[in-house]
């Protein structure tokens, strides 16, 4: 007893590691299997047209050789299509009455049974086989014929499902099941999956734990023997509350149904039931859609009502979601378009203000510029002033000197009674050349200022009418006038005055002037005031 236990504890244990994969990475390996499905039933579809083409060639027509390509295409059809199964079941036993042998007779009844229980049509599948004769059965179709009955009977307990006749039907199978136990070999697939099947039926899990996961490792099984042994022991991890358990062998479980193409499956549908219990809508969705494919494809009334019954669950749910995620949406549509009126506020308020400081960063640049315009003006200004308030004292002090000595030569002839020569002395006085004397002083002073007036001033001209001084000339008439202009006396009287000649012959000058330059006579004045000081 002892090494049973630990038997037990090692198997559950290696069953657990088995079983312990991310339940995600299991549902994205189904998930790839769907999409290859097409190519695993083009392999199956490939078996079933090489038998039909070797039924067709004319060599083959003996009954023997027709009941056993029938027997290989009804084994191809049984869990792909219902129709050409049960087609083929018929062509079955056509041949084995025409072989009077009736072994295969009872053998394609039990066929026939099974198809027809695989469907759904359970009063059917009772009248087949019902009409067997057992005694002339071998052991092996013994142990099928009392398995299938058993099978029956635990269908109609599912499908009535109630207190009063689920009981008995289980019993009823547990008994036909007893019977074919007698002509299994006990140690096939078939023996140990009927006895845990027996032993869930008879509400013995732990027993029952123990032959599945026997089955489960063993190497060899098929797709569809592993497909059925994970599909069946996954109910006992349901029962268990084991959901993650059961959710990783419903998924190898179909996994397995779409690589032997079976479409008479329950495995997808169960896996579609539990992942629509957890909220995974989209993939129970997904599986759903599979699972009524499958029954529609291979003809199971029965499963077609099963999966019908969870659809509208699932598809409300999805419908119940997207309308909450329509009225989140609209929420956030709402909030985002209050933020997005906000931001579009606060935009306009940035730019208005921006502009605004643009405006004033504007006014005070060009206040500034004048600024800058007015202090160049104001140093010239000074450096203007500083230099003729320095001539003008030291012009008036020479001036001073000679009107000193004047005076006092003056004096001393009046004293001494000397008219005559007082009279040299007053006509001795030359005007002129004190006159020359100050303009020469005014232009030297002027030309300290503007080192580059006359330059500057021979540029608004053509190369013929530039300016050109004689020896020993400073400045001649012409740059005088705007050189008084450009000092700031843009007085005509003010400028005729000073250089003692009438306002007429002024404004000839500037005229003549202005007319030979190159540049507009309005804006000549305007060129001359741009000519800097050192």
């Amino acid at each position: 007893m002892k090494h049973l236990v630990i038997a037990i504890a090692i198997l559950f244990f290696g069953f657990s590691t088995y079983c312990q994969q991310s339940t995600t990475s299991l549902l994205s390996n189904l998930n790839d299997a769907i999409t290859q499905a097409p190519q695993f039933d083009d392999g199956k579809l490939k078996s079933i047209s090489e038998l039909k083409i070797n039924l067709a060639k004319k060599d083959n027509n003996s009954p023997g050789y027709k009941f056993f390509v029938y027997s290989r295409l009804y084994d191809e059809y049984k869990i792909f299509k219902y129709d050409s199964a049960y087609s083929y079941s018929k062509k079955l036993l056509e041949a084995a009455y025409q072989l009077n042998d009736q072994s295969k007779i009872n053998y394609a009844k039990i066929k026939q049974g099974f198809i027809l229980l695989s469907s759904g049509m359970f009063k059917e599948a009772y009248d087949s086989l019902k009409r067997i004769d057992i005694s002339h059965l071998p052991d092996t179709s013994k142990a099928e014929y009392y398995s299938l009955m058993a099978r029956y009977y635990y269908d109609l307990a599912d499908y009535d499902n109630d207190a009063y006749h689920t009981p008995e039907y289980n019993k009823q199978g547990n008994n036909y099941l007893d019977s074919a136990f007698n002509y299994y070999d006990t140690t096939n697939f078939e023996y140990l999956y009927f006895r845990g099947l027996k032993d869930i039926r008879s509400n013995n899990r732990p027993h029952a734990l123990v032959n599945f996961k026997k089955i489960m490792s063993n190497p060899n099984l098929s797709y569809h023997e592993i497909a059925l042994t994970a599909s069946t022991l996954s109910d006992i991890y349901i029962q268990n509350g084991q959901i993650d358990t059961a959710t990783a062998l419903l998924v190898k479980a179909a996994i397995a149904d779409i690589k032997s193409s079976t479409k008479e499956t329950a495995a997808i549908f169960n896996l579609a039931s539990i992942l629509f219990k957890q909220g995974d809508l989209k993939n129970a969705s997904t599986y759903i859609e599979r699972a009524i494919n499958d029954a529609v494809f291979y003809g199971a009334r029965q499963r077609k009502v099963q999966v019908s019954a969870i659809l509208p669950l699932i598809e409300g749910e999805k419908i119940s979601r997207v309308e909450n995620q329509k009225k989140t949406l609209i929420t956030y549509s709402a909030i985002a378009t209050l933020l997005l009126i906000a931001l579009v506020t606060l935009i306009v308020v940035v730019f208005r203000q921006v502009a605004k400081l643009k405006a004033a960063e504007k006014i005070i640049m060009a206040a500034h510029a004048k600024q800058q315009e007015i202090n160049t003006k104001l140093l010239e200004a000074n450096k203007i002033k500083e230099e003729y308030i320095g001539y003008f004292f030291n012009g008036n002090s020479e001036f001073f000197t000679k009107i000193e000595r004047f005076k006092k030569s003056v004096e001393q002839k009046i004293a001494e009674r000397k008219l005559e020569e007082i009279k040299f002395l007053v006509n001795n006085i030359n005007l002129k050349k004190e006159k020359e004397e100050l303009l020469k002083n005014f232009d030297k002073v002027f030309l300290k200022l503007f080192p580059n007036f006359i330059d500057e001033f021979n540029a608004l001209f053509a190369e013929e009418d530039k300016i050109k001084l004689r020896d020993n000339e400073l400045l001649n008439t012409d740059l005088r006038i705007f050189a008084l202009i450009r000092m700031g006396i843009h007085d005509n009287e003010k400028i005729a005055q000073i250089l003692e000649y009438s306002v007429n012959t002024i404004n000839t000058y500037k005229t003549k002037i202005k007319n030979k330059s190159v540049v507009p006579n309005e804006d000549f004045e305007h060129r001359i005031m741009d000519i800097k000081t050192v």
